[in-house]
């Protein structure tokens, strides 16, 4: 079964639906018989590739509302990520420009460890509060998946490396009418748009399994 996962690193809700979704295989029965096939979307092309904006700041700013509203908004989402188990602080979270990220994340691809990277990146970014436009931060990242630093030093140096796969990603995404993130495709027929809870998930497997022709496998 594939699955085509539309989503950005500085997204809340992206690293939400990720652990609805990786917890609905799991659950449905599905373990090892999907194909995860990440695309990049950057929700703000726009935001400085400097030091990240406090997430509280960029908040009060771009929604106009004061400190204690803007605690107020992030407090569903806190809420939320806890269902899965997401220890969330927006007090250490940085709105950021994700571009270098997403291309790393396709240099990955090819040893195999992009998943990891992802997950390592998602942690480190909204858990943490690791600033993604240091890419000291994003380096580390790379070094504890023991890939080659200095090759990626050289890719981050590049700004047109990898972009020739992002570019591919946005043409997908306007093709399908992705225009928020986290979104789902399952078998290019299904499609699941932001943090849906658990049992959409799983139903929405069944379904993609029927069509690809494969069983659950009970535990």
């Amino acid at each position: 079964m594939k699955i085509e996962v539309f989503s950005d690193f500085s997204c809340p809700f992206c690293y939400i639906a990720k652990r609805e979704l990786e917890r609905a295989i799991k659950e449905a029965g599905y373990t090892g018989q999907v194909d995860i096939e990440f695309k990049s979307y950057q929700i703000d092309p726009s935001a400085s590739k400097e030091v990240g904006q406090n997430y509280y700041d960029y908040v009060m700013a771009h929604q106009k509302v004061s400190f204690e509203e803007a605690q107020q908004m992030m407090a569903g989402i806190i809420e939320r990520a806890k269902e899965v188990d997401l220890p969330y602080n927006f007090a250490e979270m940085k709105k950021v420009h994700t571009e270098n990220a997403h291309r790393l994340a396709k240099w990955t691809k090819q040893f195999g460890k992009e998943a990891v990277f992802i997950e390592a990146l998602m942690a480190a970014h909204l858990l943490e509060g690791k600033d993604l436009n240091d890419k000291a931060v994003l380096l580390a990242v790379i070094k504890k998946l023991n890939l080659n630093v200095a090759t990626a030093k050289e890719v981050l140096a590049n700004p047109q490396a990898f972009m020739e796969e992002l570019d591919k990603d946005r043409y997908d995404a306007q093709q399908i009418g992705v225009q928020s993130v986290p979104f789902f495709v399952f078998e290019n027929r299904y499609g699941i748009k932001g943090a849906e809870p658990n049992e959409v998930f799983v139903r929405t497997l069944h379904q993609a399994a029927e069509i690809a022709g494969i069983k659950p496998t009970l535990n």
